[in-house]
């Protein structure tokens, strides 16, 4: 059985509930509140809501953050089962997890991405789904960043076909010409910087605004490359 697929809280290695009661407050922060655009992930969409390219550019679209740190796949899938989507109806999700799940192979996040994809389609089946692709990291090139660029090809592959689904390219221009990535782009080398997400983060942007003023895109007219 692959274990990106079944649902599984985070561990909860500090002892302190964190993860639980960061789930339970977004259950509490859904309600009552019209978001027309869900973000829900791991560390990179958490991060993005402390910069100004949040505040700029998202905020005004009436969007949540549902995303928590060093969140995989089937993490997001336990919080999606139960309850973190229950008690809105956006127009659109956009969703990014993957890079955190280390220890598997790409297509067993590929296939758990898949499943999260359905489940939000069993929950929200009005919305559209963005997503971005997973970046990516390390200073200098390793089998992660192979492995992440593996999963962008396989699910881009996987979800070409699927109605509502759009992949969208944010993972351009971070590696330079001898492999490396800039600190100035990633300081951690995992999580963009502020002047980072907002090159990173621009087609994201683009696409939100098409499909919130004009409805859904014909697929070559997006901003997926």
């Amino acid at each position: 059985m692959n274990p990106c697929s079944v649902a599984a809280p985070q561990h909860d290695c500090d002892g302190d509930g964190r993860w639980t009661s960061i789930h339970n407050r977004f259950l509490s922060d859904a309600k009552g509140k019209d978001a027309d655009v869900i973000f829900i992930g791991d560390s990179i969409l958490q991060a993005l809501e402390h910069t100004d390219v949040w505040n700029q550019w998202f905020a005004p679209l009436h969007c949540l953050n549902f995303s928590i740190h060093n969140d995989q796949t089937q993490n997001v899938l336990w919080r999606i089962q139960n309850g973190v989507l229950d008690y809105v109806e956006p127009k659109i999700i956009v969703l990014h997890v993957g890079t955190n799940n280390i220890d598997h192979t790409p297509e067993e996040v590929t296939e758990g991405i898949l499943e999260i994809i359905r489940t939000i389609k069993e929950k929200q089946p009005n919305a559209y789904i963005v997503l971005p692709s997973l970046l990516p990291r390390g200073q200098h090139p390793n089998k992660l960043r192979e492995k992440n660029a593996k999963i962008n090809q396989l699910l881009k592959e996987k979800v070409s076909n699927i109605n509502k689904v759009e992949m969208v390219t944010i993972d351009k221009g971070f590696v330079q010409l001898d492999g490396t990535i800039s600190h100035h782009d990633m300081h951690d080398y995992l999580i963009p910087t502020n002047a980072a997400c907002r090159k990173a983060f621009e087609p994201i942007h683009d696409i939100l605004q098409q499909l919130l003023s004009e409805g859904e895109p014909e697929k070559d007219l997006t901003p997926s490359e």
